[in-house]
């Protein structure tokens, strides 16, 4: 119990605010490019509960990467839809590369503030600790969001991106095999070495260039928060 109180404690906030986030830009994106269905539905708001599935967000703690209601966007209503359909999903990732980029440099700082300012000890240092952790997951649940959500199968965004800038014959094949896109992706993730052999390098790599120094925290609060 004490474990599952610790790991919300350090997941929570950072991994809802990665996701909820990632859907905002996409409907405030979608808005900006004349589909303003997310806006009328209320859902251009950071309030974790016009986003929350419940479900997405209990396998945060359970396999360390978690989701939120889509944003609905009529893709119709896009002033260019083809064009404008790789703004609208790029922005989900774009927005967690950003958030990652962020959470990296205030790790740093809070770091460095508590080596060379905080004594040991105090009250202070006990409320550092914390708040580096939840920085680091912040750092590693925005770096994953972002790459896996660019792999190039619909319904992700990378797909939905590869669609916009395939040619239309080209895209309209490759957007057929969307009402199939989530069992590919199970099957890719589960089934095969995808995980083992793209995502985590690219995602070790991804920590180190953002967190530096404090690389080691982030993949060792990852571990941490898988046990």
């Amino acid at each position: 119990m004490e474990n599952f109180l610790f790991k919300l404690s350090v997941m929570l906030v950072p991994g809802m605010l990665a996701i909820v986030c990632h859907e905002v830009s996409h409907g405030f994106v979608a808005w900006r490019y004349g589909d303003p269905t997310a806006r009328m539905l209320g859902r251009l708001t950071l309030n974790p509960f016009k986003h929350i599935d419940i479900i997405g967000t209990l396998m945060i703690f359970f396999i360390g990467i978690g989701w939120a209601k889509p944003v609905p966007v009529t893709f119709s209503n896009l002033r260019n839809p083809k064009r404008d359909m790789i703004w609208v999903a790029a922005a989900g990732p774009i927005t967690n590369l950003v958030l990652a980029t962020v959470s990296a440099f205030m790790l740093r700082g809070v770091v460095a503030v508590d080596n060379s300012m905080v004594p040991q000890g105090s009250p202070l240092s006990m409320l550092v600790e914390p708040v580096a952790l939840m920085l680091a997951f912040s750092v590693y649940i925005n770096l994953l969001l972002a790459i896996f959500n660019m792999i190039p199968v619909p319904p992700l965004d990378g797909g939905r991106v590869l669609v916009g800038l395939l040619p239309y014959r080209q895209a309209a094949a490759w957007a057929r095999i969307e009402p199939y896109g989530m069992v590919i992706i199970i099957v890719l993730v589960f089934f095969t070495n995808v995980f083992s052999y793209v995502i985590s390098p690219i995602l070790n790599v991804g920590v180190h260039v953002l967190a530096g120094p404090q690389s080691g925290l982030v993949l060792g609060v990852t571990r941490l928060m898988m046990r």
